[in-house]
């Protein structure tokens, strides 16, 4: 998922992107050692998108401390 369709989302919805994502990169690492994933890849790809939206909700939360402080 690419950064700039992250920033076009709600808090909300991007706090439930990262629980899914979340979820995900277990399955894949469970997999993982099972010995059942073919793709590697995929982990790294997960934990990229993961970061991406840790990334996009601290920059939306400073921006709202921001504009809190402008408004008092």
């Amino acid at each position: 998922m690419k950064a700039k369709e992250l920033r076009q989302k709600t808090i909300k919805e991007l706090q439930e992107l990262l629980q899914e994502k979340r979820k995900r990169l277990s399955q894949l690492k469970f997999d993982l050692s099972l010995r059942k994933l073919k793709n590697t890849r995929e982990i790294r790809e997960v934990k990229k998108d993961i970061a991406r939206v840790l990334t996009i909700l601290k920059v939306k939360d400073i921006e709202d401390k921001n504009i809190r402080s402008k408004q008092e």
